[in-house]
């Protein structure tokens, strides 16, 4: 070890800087994995965080509860399949708002009050007990949407939606997001849309009975009514077009920020062997074993790692902390650091390969060749 550190000590601009290189790269990917984080939570935050395990699409929506509406005879016939002990009619729209004084565009998730679809986040106030009431996104309390505020659904006849709650990561879309009785919800959709006879609702939420097989209660309803699309409350959020697309864009990103770290350490450890070489094989010469080179560097490239990643995760720290991002809350969860963490150093292992493999083939004898 003390051979290793002191190759460091004579050469610290060179590791300095490699272990700066695998700072930046740290932070960029962690900080990326941050925002992503971020994103998803605010694009799937109300149905990951409300009380139904299963809920139930219209077939032809593709998991999109924008696109999905269901009929009273669907919803009846969920009911009615083997397994189900419950359930309860969610509506899902977005509306124009006046909030604050300005207009701004706001989801409305209606849900049967007491019942499936209920918040689960709630972090101030009180859940919604009758009409015209509400439980907004903590973050959009200073933009209009704070405890006490009345919105207004910009329409004839629209609603006026005084918030008595406030929950976090319960944001859809990236949007201010309400959670109201399923009656205000239906006024809201006859105020926008007066020429409407009936109201629609977007999903049907399950509660099923005591030791169903979740799995099992989707597929038995998939088959028994036509036209729908029963899914887990997670396969809800995986397979979410938004979370989906975004995902698959930054997992891209993600992963040349890993090839980038394995092909940097591997070709500076790669160069370094091939400088000092002669001095390598000297040391083999007087009798220090292959196993007490690589051990040198393989201490060497975990140190210089750990200096890297400890770099990247303070810029990563300081980052979340003090960068604007716009209305995304991003926040780095332990174990995505932890992964994150435990991944860059295998990788840098397996980045250290080639420089092992040729230590492993110094010669001793190479030492009474004359180098000229």
């Amino acid at each position: 070890m003390w051979l290793a550190l002191r190759e460091i000590a004579r050469s610290k601009g060179r590791f300095a800087l490699l272990g700066g290189a695998i700072g930046l790269l740290v932070f960029l990917n962690l900080f990326q994995q941050a925002l992503l984080n971020g994103l998803v939570t605010d694009f799937i935050g109300a149905v990951e965080n409300q009380n139904s395990p299963v809920l139930v699409f219209s077939e032809q929506a593709r998991k999109n509860v924008e696109g999905s509406f269901l009929s009273q005879d669907q919803a009846d016939a969920i009911a009615a399949v083997e397994g189900v002990a419950d359930t309860a009619l969610i509506g899902q729209n977005t509306f124009t708002v006046l909030a604050g004084g300005d207009d701004a565009d706001a989801v409305l998730f209606g849900y049967e009050l007491g019942g499936l679809g209920e918040p689960t986040a709630l972090v101030e106030g009180t859940l919604p007990q009758g009409a015209n009431l509400a439980v907004a996104t903590e973050a959009d309390a200073d933009a209009g949407f704070g405890i006490g505020d009345e919105i207004t659904i910009l329409a004839d006849g629209g609603p006026v939606i005084t918030v008595v709650g406030l929950a976090s990561e319960s944001r859809w879309a990236v949007t201010p997001t309400l959670f109201v009785s399923y009656e205000t919800f239906e006024a809201a959709q006859l105020a926008v849309n007066p020429g409407s006879e009936v109201v629609l609702p977007s999903l049907v939420a399950v509660q099923p009975d005591d030791g169903t097989d979740l799995d099992a209660l989707t597929d038995a309803i998939d088959a028994s009514v036509p036209g729908t699309e029963a899914l887990t409350n997670q396969e809800a959020i995986d397979g979410n077009p938004a979370v989906v697309n975004t995902s698959q864009s930054f997992n891209i990103i993600l992963t040349l920020g890993f090839v980038v770290v394995l092909v940097v350490v591997a070709f500076f450890f790669l160069i370094l062997t091939v400088q000092k070489a002669r001095p390598l094989t000297l040391l083999r010469a007087v009798g220090a074993p292959r196993a007490f080179l690589v051990r040198n560097l393989v201490i060497q490239i975990v140190l210089v790692m750990a200096a890297g990643i400890a770099a990247g995760l303070v810029l990563t720290f300081l980052a979340v902390v003090t960068a604007p991002v716009g209305d995304v809350a991003i926040s780095v969860r332990p174990s995505t650091a932890i992964s994150t963490v435990l991944t860059l150093f295998v990788l840098a292992l397996i980045a250290g390969i080639a420089s092992i493999r040729r230590v492993l083939r110094i010669d001793p004898i190479d030492a009474t060749v004359d180098a000229a």
